[in-house]
C-alpha cells in the first residue's frame, strides 16, 4: 500500500452529518436521561401478530425475537464519558429499532458496549448477543489522531468506523442465527454484509463507515509493516481488507468514486472487476436474507 497518499476522507471530500443507527445525533452534546439499568431494553417491539414477512407459504418466517440494547456497568472509569453518551443518545436503541423495523428474528439478540479488557468487537454464539468494547473505540481514534486529524474529526470518524465494525458483528450474527450458507472465509462476508448495509441502506453516513473502516485499516496495516504476522488467522490482513471496502464503495458507483482510483488507492485492475464484485454481494445477501425480511 502506498504509505504517502493523504487521507482518504479529505480526498473524498465527505462531509455529511452523522445520524445513523450506531453513530450520535450531537456527539458534543448530551440530550435525554442516561439509562444505568443493566436490564435489557428493547427497541423497536414488532406488533402483536409475530408472523410476518415478504415470502409465502412454507418459506414464511415466524417473527419470535428482537434486537435488544443491553447495557451494563462500566468497569474503568476511563469509558465513563463514552458509556453516559452511548446511553443518554439510545445509541443501542436505535440500532435495535432499525434492525427490528427491517428483520425478522427466531429469538432475541442482544446489543451491547462496554469495556472489555481488551481491543475487540464480538459475536457471542452462546450469549447470542453483539458486544462493541470501549477499548476498539479508543483505538480507533488513537489511529485516526495519529493519521493527522484534530479531536473533533477523529471522534467523528472513530463513530463511523465503529458502525463498519458493528454491522460487521451484525453479519456474524445473522449468519449463525439464520444458518446462512457462507461458502468462503466468514469473516470476509461478515465485512461484506456490513459493506452491503451500510452502502445499500444507510445512503451517506454508510459510505463514511466503509470509508472509515477503510482508512483504518490502512492504518493498522502500516503500524504493523515490519512485524510477523498471524497467516493462520481467520481474519484477513489489514491491507486486504482496505482493498476490499474500497473495492465495494467503488463498486458501489464508478462514477461517483473514481478518485478512489485516480489517487492510486485502488489498482485498476482490481478496479475494474469491483462493479460486478459488489453487485454480487449485493444479490447474494438480498437473497440470502429475503426470507427474513419484513
Amino acid at each position: 500500500m502506498q504509505r504517502n497518499v493523504v487521507n482518504l476522507s479529505l480526498v473524498l471530500g465527505i462531509l455529511f452529518v452523522i445520524t445513523a443507527c450506531v453513530c450520535p445525533s450531537q456527539r458534543n452534546q448530551s440530550s435525554g436521561e442516561s439509562n444505568t439499568s443493566d436490564q435489557p431494553t428493547v427497541a423497536g417491539k414488532s406488533t402483536p401478530d409475530k408472523t410476518t414477512g415478504t415470502t409465502s407459504g412454507k418459506d414464511r418466517k415466524k417473527d419470535d425475537g428482537d434486537f435488544v440494547a443491553q447495557h451494563e456497568t462500566v468497569s474503568s472509569t476511563r469509558y465513563v464519558e463514552i458509556d453516559k453518551q452511548i446511553k443518554q443518545e439510545k445509541l443501542l436503541e436505535r440500532a435495535a429499532d432499525g434492525l427490528n423495523q427491517a428483520l425478522i428474528l427466531p429469538h432475541d439478540i442482544y446489543l451491547k458496549s462496554k469495556d472489555c479488557g481488551d481491543v475487540n468487537a464480538f459475536y457471542n454464539p452462546d450469549e447470542q448477543s453483539v458486544t462493541v468494547c470501549y477499548e476498539l473505540m479508543e483505538q480507533f481514534f488513537k489511529d485516526f489522531k495519529s493519521n493527522g486529524y484534530d479531536d473533533h474529526k477523529a471522534y467523528d470518524m472513530m463513530f463511523d468506523a465503529t458502525r463498519f465494525v458493528f454491522l460487521h458483528e451484525i453479519g456474524h450474527a445473522l449468519i449463525d442465527t439464520y444458518k446462512l450458507p457462507i461458502t468462503a472465509n466468514e469473516e470476509d462476508a461478515a465485512d461484506r454484509c456490513s459493506s452491503f448495509i451500510n452502502l445499500e441502506e444507510l445512503g451517506d453516513d454508510g459510505v463514511k463507515a466503509v470509508l472509515a473502516a477503510a482508512e483504518a485499516f490502512q492504518i493498522e496495516s502500516r503500524s504493523n509493516s515490519g512485524h510477523s504476522r498471524n497467516m493462520a488467522d481467520e481474519h484477513l490482513l489489514q491491507e486486504q481488507r482496505f482493498y476490499n471496502s474500497l473495492c465495494m464503495l467503488y463498486g458501489s458507483n464508478p462514477d461517483k468514486y473514481p478518485v478512489i482510483v485516480e489517487k492510486g488507492y485502488l489498482p485498476k485492475e482490481r478496479a475494474a472487476r469491483c462493479p460486478t464484485e459488489y453487485q454480487r454481494t449485493v444479490d447474494s445477501w438480498q437473497l440470502l436474507l429475503e426470507p427474513w425480511r419484513k
